[in-house]
Parts: C-alpha cells; structure tokens; sequence
C-alpha cells in the first residue's frame, strides 16, 4: 500500500525534529548523528568507532534523552559475564524454585561502551539478542521490546585490556560508524557549552512514534536499479576481478556478506526519509557503503602487511562500479534507470 506524501514529509519533519534536539548537545559529528537516525528507522545496530572525548557515548545518550523509551547502559569490562548482560536464574530460598532475573539488554536502547573491552564469551552473549530480538535463559526464551537496537562503541587506539570484535559479531551491526576529530571552530562551541550549564534535552518522540516512523521507512521506494547496485556494490568486494579490479583481489582474503546489499538497501530507504524523499537515490546507497561495509570483508595479509585499509578498498570500488542514473520525479510512474555510464 502506498503512503500518502505528506506521510513522508511528516515523516522527515519528525526526524528533524529529533535531529535539533540532540544538537542542543552534540556539536558536529554530522555524518554520526544522521547513521544513528538512520539506524533507529532501519531497526539496525549501530557501531561507533573513535578516539576518546568524541561524544560517543554522549551522543547515544542524548539520543535516548530525546525519545520517550527504556535505555540501559552496559560498562564493557574484561571481568563481565553473559549472564550480566541477558540475564540468569536465581534460586530463591523461600519458594525452593529457580527464578529468571532478566539483565539490562532488555531495553529499547541498548549502549554497549566500549564493547571491545569485554571478552569474546560476553560479546556473544549479544548475537541471539542482536539477530533474533530474543534472549534464552536455560530452558526459556524471551522476547525483547520492540524496538529493539544495540548501539555500540569502541575506541581503536588502544590495545591492553581490549578484545576486538569477532567477524560473526561485528556482521550484525548495521552501521560501523569511525568519527575524527571536530574542527577547530566545533571545539571553540564544544569548550563554550561545557563551560556553562549543559542543556537539559527533553523527550520529542514516543517510542510509539518510533514505531510508526520505521513502518513508514518500511514504504519508501526503492527502485530495481538500485537494489541491483546495492548486491552490485556487496559482490565487488567478493569477486574484483569480474569488475575490472584484479588487483584488490590479493588484498581480500573474505567478501562482504549478503547483510551488506540487504542493509544498504534497509539504510537507504531510512536515509531517503531523513532527507525527505519517499523513494530512494544512488546517492543515498553510495554515500551509506563506508559505514555498512567496512566492517564487512576480511582484509588478507598481504593488505595488513601493507596498511591497506578497507576504507581504501571501498573507495577504489566505489569509483569503479558504476552508479544508476534514475529519473528524480514521480517514483511509482516515471522513474526509470538510464544505462549505467563510468563515473567521471
């Protein structure tokens, strides 16, 4: 069933809504801010990569603070267990049963910081959670709130104490958000505001709305053409050599999974609604590839020996595949692909 246009464009107005209160707080970090709604509206899991004193868990927290939902913080330390994070049974001695005490990733919003300081037990124990929005705890499941998103951060400079994420887990996460340092006029605005009383954020959105909000995403238009050059984008990094990239093929030792052209195409529609469109563009899909794969392929040792990035690989890859040219008017009568032409 199509949507009515003003559905959409009150739609966007929502999210921008959301957007200005979180910028009470957070200065910059543009790109961050607008993955994290992304994320919300795609129902995906978010990671954010960065150096200490970026916002990130400050950013994840004024999130929270400006929708109306359970949030919960989890402190990943090497001396976690699972059973902190989903839960366990307790033995209660006056009725002589075993109870369920439930943990804290039974939230709308979870933030998993600095989750590569747990270790690798603990961060499994969010696979059956982040995949499936369920948990088991001995012999019982239980289904976690709707929504349901994990988001995450890490810091990528230090390495005692650390456990980087498994390739089974990181492939869960819909985002791998890596954020620099602001400028030099952002941190003049950055001093200014923690010099002075932090602004109290106020909730702008129910997590009903929410709810209704990702329905809407759900129905925002995505044309064949570009789901095609979604899957286009995710086989690039499995097979270079069929599109005119033989020389990235000793650098990847393993391709981007299916999640990579299924999440670009999910991040896609949530980014077209944030932007306020109801179908999506190349562009949406192209500027979203960093953050979905990334943290998709397995660099070789070849490329590890000689600090190749996957940044670097993706943006070779980028350049190479062609974008569709589709027409930019009425989605559901005239948008049409054109032939695919090198991009310039």
């Amino acid at each position: 069933m199509t949507l009515p246009m003003e559905t959409f464009q009150q739609a966007s107005a929502t999210m921008r809504k959301v957007l200005v209160e979180i910028k009470r707080v957070i200065v910059g970090q543009d790109l961050m801010l607008e993955r994290i709604l992304a994320a919300l509206l795609a129902r995906g899991h978010i990671l954010i990569e960065g150096v200490p004193g970026l916002a990130k868990t400050l950013a994840i927290k004024t999130t929270a603070r400006a929708i109306d939902c359970t949030f919960k913080r989890i402190q990943f330390t090497p001396d976690l267990v699972p059973a902190d994070l989903v839960g366990t049974r307790i033995y209660n001695q006056h009725t002589g049963t075993f109870e369920t005490e439930v943990g804290p990733v039974f939230a709308n919003l979870v933030l998993a910081d600095e989750i590569n300081r747990a270790p690798a037990k603990v961060q499994s124990a969010l696979l059956e959670s982040m995949q499936e929005r369920q948990v088991t705890i001995g012999k019982q499941t239980f289904l976690l709130p709707d929504p349901f998103l994990v988001l995450a951060t890490q810091n990528p400079i230090e390495s005692e104490g650390t456990y980087p994420l498994p390739e089974a887990q990181v492939d869960r996460f819909m985002f791998k958000v890596v954020i620099t340092y602001p400028s030099v006029h952002e941190e003049i605005t950055v001093v200014e505001r923690m010099t002075v009383e932090h602004p109290e954020v106020a909730p702008v959105l129910h997590v009903d709305e929410l709810l209704e909000l990702q329905r809407t995403a759900d129905q925002v238009y995505v044309h064949p053409k570009i789901m095609e050059y979604a899957v286009t984008l995710a086989n690039a990094t499995r097979r270079p050599k069929d599109y005119g990239m033989p020389d990235l093929a000793p650098f990847i030792a393993y391709g981007s999974s299916p999640r990579a052209s299924l999440n670009l195409v999910l991040g896609g529609k949530a980014l077209a609604l944030i932007r306020g469109r109801e179908y999506v563009l190349p562009e949406d899909v192209r500027d979203l590839a960093p953050e979905v794969m990334r943290h998709r392929f397995v660099l070789s040792y070849e490329a590890l020996a000689q600090d190749i990035t996957t940044d670097q690989l993706l943006s070779r890859i980028l350049v190479t595949v062609p974008a569709p040219r589709v027409h930019i008017g009425d989605p559901y009568e005239t948008m049409k692909a054109a032939p695919t032409a090198p991009r310039t």
